[in-house]
């Protein structure tokens, strides 16, 4: 399966369980960016409540191609959200393992949301183990505009207002006695370590 997607901050778990079908991944880099959607922020569980963590951007009048969406740093965002995943992984089975990787990518300061998206997807397939080669649209084009056989379109398709149309994966969480699903995956990988993939894999056969 080839497989069209948008690019997310520290993408949920359904988000996941797609690139897990994938043969190969294209993301799509010619689409403007949209407000109020994953492109820009992501859920986390903490000890009272579910978190949204957003990244800031520099506004504009006009429509931006999500390559050229700038972060502002005019707030201290990064302090804020490493704080909030220590607060919410810090006794996590996996957090010691895995933290440092991201944090050494809070402690950058790129100029773009999609280069800062595409290094927190990228750590996040290495601490799963899931290989996959990640590829870039050359065009914006609403009918995938790809050029290869049997696409899935999956553009705009997770997005916060809407329920996903795949089926829950379930794993002990910190916090809580009832299970949280399609967090980010940070809160997978946390929790579950390399035992992450397998349970991606159990939700495709549900």
């Amino acid at each position: 399966m080839n497989l069209l997607i948008d690019l997310h901050y520290l993408p949920c778990t359904e988000y996941f369980t797609y690139l897990l079908q994938a043969d190969a991944i294209y993301l799509e880099a010619y689409e403007n960016f949209q407000k109020q959607s994953y492109r820009n922020r992501c859920k986390i569980l903490t000890a009272n409540k579910i978190d949204t963590l957003t990244v800031p951007i520099v506004k504009s009048n006009s429509k931006k191609l999500i390559t050229e969406v700038e972060i502002d740093y005019s707030q201290p965002w990064q302090k804020t959200h490493w704080k909030a995943i220590q607060s919410a992984y810090g006794k996590a089975p996996y957090y010691e393992y895995f933290s440092n990787y991201f944090e050494k990518i809070y402690d950058k300061k790129p100029r773009f949301l999609w280069e800062f998206n595409l290094e927190m997807l990228t750590i996040c397939l290495k601490l799963l183990q899931l290989e996959k080669q990640l590829q870039f649209t050359a065009e914006y084009n609403k009918d995938a505009g790809i050029h290869v056989k049997e696409v899935k379109d999956k553009r705009s398709l997770i997005h916060p207002k809407k329920r996903g149309e795949m089926a829950e994966v379930n794993y002990t969480q910190v916090f809580g006695r009832d299970f949280v699903s399609n967090l980010s995956v940070i809160d997978l990988i946390f929790n579950e370590g390399p035992n992450g993939i397998t349970i991606l894999k159990m939700g495709l056969n549900k």
